[in-house]
């Protein structure tokens, strides 16, 4: 090859790459007009929170996996809404008096239906080492029990905060999101609250200072309403939208997406 062609071809390849790389900066999850939101993974259709049900929710695209944590009693993060495992196990007590074993033990689905009789508890790592960079994870930090910088480091661990709004946290605890947001101020954080929560333009102005958004009832809110957190520069994630036509409305109003039961509920 010539000096001449191998230059060009030299500055072919810099210009496809750079181009590749411009383009994969500005393709950001949470630059899309609308989010769909799979509530404790596909949970209308799977046993909440259970590798079956974000299995699911992988193959019906749903822009995030949502996971609630809880810390088991040997200090294990696990997938789990509920401070007990009474109501989605065949066990008693709180999650946090049961070691990691105790909990793995127990049957996570046949509440749901016995086809899933086999499902179990997944911890947060085991959910990481599934998925790992396939999908987008929406983090809801359930309690004030000082799992903040556990689960920072387990992120860190899978390289998962490097790529802006991979990983979304939420809480409805202040401190926990302030800490987070002092350990690392890059991750996307949303306040969860009620309409009395974010009422005044002082909370807003108050909340945007350390998240990017809220997330609330979506029955509470109006266009009004929608119009007046997008002033504030906050993004506007409503729960728990489970059927088409709230989902349009909602659209039409202005949110920035939706969490869900039911993925197949709004088509794009």
């Amino acid at each position: 090859m010539s000096l001449l062609k191998w230059k060009i071809s030299f500055l072919f390849f810099i210009l496809v790459t750079s181009l590749f790389l411009l383009a994969n900066l500005n393709n950001n999850i949470l630059d899309k007009d609308f989010l769909l939101i799979a509530h404790r993974g596909a949970s209308g259709c799977a046993p909440e929170h259970t590798m079956e049900s974000y299995k699911l929710a992988k193959e019906m695209n749903a822009d995030y996996l949502e996971i609630d944590l809880q810390i088991s009693k040997d200090n294990t993060l696990v997938a789990m809404h509920d401070s007990t495992v009474d109501r989605t196990t065949n066990g008693t007590g709180r999650v946090d008096s049961l070691t990691i074993d105790e909990l793995k033990k127990l049957d996570a689905g046949s509440w749901f239906d016995q086809s899933f009789n086999q499902s179990t508890i997944p911890t947060l790592e085991e959910v990481l080492d599934e998925f790992g960079h396939d999908v987008n994870y929406y983090i809801e930090v359930k309690a004030e029990n000082g799992i903040e910088k556990l689960l920072l480091t387990l992120l860190d661990d899978y390289d998962l905060l490097d790529n802006y709004g991979q990983v979304i946290i939420q809480s409805f605890h202040v401190d926990s999101l302030k800490l987070i947001n002092k350990l690392n101020k890059k991750i996307p954080l949303i306040q969860l609250g009620s309409i009395e929560d974010f009422s005044s333009k002082e909370k807003l102005e108050y909340i945007s200072n350390y998240a990017i958004g809220i997330g609330l009832n979506y029955k509470d809110i109006d266009k009004n309403y929608t119009e007046e957190v997008k002033n504030h520069n906050l993004k506007l994630h409503p729960f728990i939208v489970n059927n088409t036509e709230d989902i349009e409305l909602l659209i039409e109003m202005g949110v920035d997406g939706v969490f869900t039961d039911f993925l197949d509920a709004y088509t794009p």
